[in-house]
């Protein structure tokens, strides 16, 4: 039987990237930093001194150089795992992402596989402005030929690594990193699991119910798990029982998680990190728009995300454009009263 140790998130990555590296030799890791340094957010520690430096490769400043020798290494048979430092820093490389590590399995009729892992941190919080704190899931999920996976703790974060490795397709693996447990950033302590040392896998497209509730779904990921589930442990002690979804992937999407909830509590508050217009947020207030005949909404949808704004620096000015768990609490009360000041117009 496996045992389990307590992670942080970038401990639990960088064992499963090692855990593969071990089982397989075609798997390696590439990137700015990703070597002695271990990655500036943890994600490939300790890598380099137990592969060398022929499989935890430190690259020059050139995303497209290193990306597009990535795609390369898996169009003949490898299975690179790809770093990209910040994903704001994707306009640089953007093609080889997406014209040729998106479409080229497509573009061959399936004759290619690119079984590459393009690792990526996201998120804000912590000051350091317009390019250095987006998310940008919803810009990658928008695009056909990736899978986009984003978890929100340790456990899920190894298994969903494992699973990225051993995929025939690429993967664009985002982490927080707000829920690293990097001991020089302030993170939320949920994301540090039980992690099992055995290898393990989590399949893509399936979320996961991290708290269940009767009376509005929470419907979030990465580090908005953390700040809806202290929400709603708020709202309960204000009688309102909130259930919290944790999507793990974009791509796939469990969009039967999402509508099974929203049958069940017939209110649906979507609580995002990305930006408000054209992304998730949009995508699964759709999604239960398009299913209402099976749907008994008991409130209007309500979306918390980033408004259409670059990220500032200024602490106050992000802390207010970034959803907070006062945030979610405010929404969830008001949409609970909705049906009652309805009930009481003339």
């Amino acid at each position: 039987m496996s045992t389990a140790r307590k992670l942080t998130m970038a401990a639990a990555i960088a064992e499963a990237i090692g855990q593969e590296m071990e089982r397989d030799p075609d798997v390696f890791v590439m990137g700015e930093d990703v070597g002695k340094y271990g990655g500036i957010f943890g994600a490939t520690g300790g890598l380099y001194a137990r592969f060398g430096k022929e499989r935890v490769m430190d690259t020059p400043i050139s995303e497209t150089g290193f990306i597009g020798a990535a795609i390369g290494a898996a169009a003949e048979g490898m299975r690179p795992i790809a770093e990209l430092m910040f994903v704001d820093f994707f306009g640089v490389c953007m093609d080889m992402i997406y014209n040729h590590m998106a479409k080229n399995i497509y573009m061959s009729g399936g004759r290619v596989r690119l079984p590459v892992v393009l690792m990526t941190a996201i998120g804000g919080g912590y000051n350091d402005a317009a390019q250095h704190s987006q998310c940008l899931y919803a810009t990658f999920a928008h695009l056909p030929g990736l899978k986009v996976v984003v978890p929100s703790n340790a456990y899920d974060a190894k298994g969903l690594m494992i699973q990225a490795i051993r995929e025939d397709n690429p993967v664009l693996f985002m982490y927080h990193k707000g829920i690293m447990g990097l001991p020089w950033m302030a993170y939320y302590e949920g994301s540090t699991t039980e992690v099992p040392e055995a290898p393990y896998t989590l399949p893509f497209g399936e979320a996961k119910v991290v708290r269940e509730g009767r009376d509005v779904t929470i419907v979030t990921l990465s580090q908005m798990v953390h700040k809806a589930v202290l929400a709603a442990e708020e709202l309960a002690g204000k009688g309102i029982e909130a259930e919290v979804i944790d999507l793990r992937t974009l791509v796939p999407l469990d969009r039967q998680a999402v509508l099974r909830s929203v049958r069940k509590t017939g209110r649906l508050l979507v609580a995002d990190e990305d930006y408000l217009s054209f992304g998730l947020s949009g995508e699964i207030a759709a999604l239960v728009a398009e299913n209402l005949d099976t749907i008994a909404l008991k409130a209007p949808v309500r979306r918390l995300a980033v408004p259409d704004v670059p990220i500032p620096y200024s602490r106050p000015l992000e802390q207010f454009v970034i959803p907070q768990v006062e945030d979610i609490v405010g929404a969830a009360v008001q949409m609970m009263s909705a049906k009652a000041a309805a009930g009481a117009r003339p």
